[in-house]
């Protein structure tokens, strides 16, 4: 009967591990736009653990010129350029208590894409209230991938549409732009929670099967 304890501790731990990082990656979309489009952004930070996040630093990909950000009531934004003037980091720093636990933001901005069609990468700095920093920067399929928008002439049906005009900048920024992003960020979710529940059905059923598979040798 130890093995059998053990075995439905150990099933039941790592479906829990993984419940929770399925909703705990950091993501900026659209994950696909065109080229030299003035798109809006919007970054999505979810809570991973059981403390607050207070910080989160976005590095701006090469090639991407960032132009302007929303304001969140809660929040400062602050930038970082380069000698050229060019913005290569914006940071959103907590006025107040932060994102809590089972809690996600959004944050959006408006950037200008590459003129060629190419991947960039979106490195991303999670600060949590307790000191410990999360990088999402490594690559599709590690632990902590950091998102990824395809520049291309044929968008993803995901993508939204792209402001391919400077001037009208302004119409990005409209009390439009957060019901589209909410929208988004709640098809995306409703995608990972029917993930998560099959996965949890299928864990839960192998359990059972393991578990009569150990009483009937232990009954011989």
């Amino acid at each position: 009967m130890k093995n059998i304890s053990k075995l439905l501790i150990f099933t039941f731990a790592a479906l829990l591990i993984f419940s929770g990082s399925a909703y705990a990656h950091v993501t900026v979309k659209p994950s696909s736009s065109a080229p030299e489009a003035w798109e809006t952004y919007t970054i999505k930070v979810p809570v991973e653990k059981e403390t607050a996040t207070t910080k989160v630093t976005l590095k701006v990909p090469e090639g991407v010129t960032f132009e302007s950000y929303q304001p969140v009531p809660g929040w400062k934004v602050t930038t970082e350029g380069d000698k050229d003037g060019h913005v290569k980091t914006v940071t959103w720093a907590a006025t107040d208590k932060g994102i809590a636990a089972g809690q996600f933001q959004q944050f959006s901005f408006v950037a200008q894409n590459p003129k060629e069609e190419t991947n960039v990468a979106w490195d991303a700095f999670q600060y949590y209230e307790d000191g410990e920093i999360v990088e999402w920067s490594g690559e599709e399929g590690s632990d902590l991938p950091h998102s990824v928008t395809e520049i291309t002439v044929a968008p993803k049906a995901d993508a939204e549409p792209a402001d391919h005009g400077h001037e009208d900048e302004a119409d990005t920024n409209d009390s439009t732009t957060p019901d589209n992003s909410k929208d988004a960020a709640t098809t995306e979710g409703d995608g990972n929670q029917t993930l998560i529940i099959t996965l949890a059905v299928t864990s839960l059923i192998l359990s059972i099967v393991a578990l009569f598979a150990a009483l009937r040798k232990n009954k011989k």
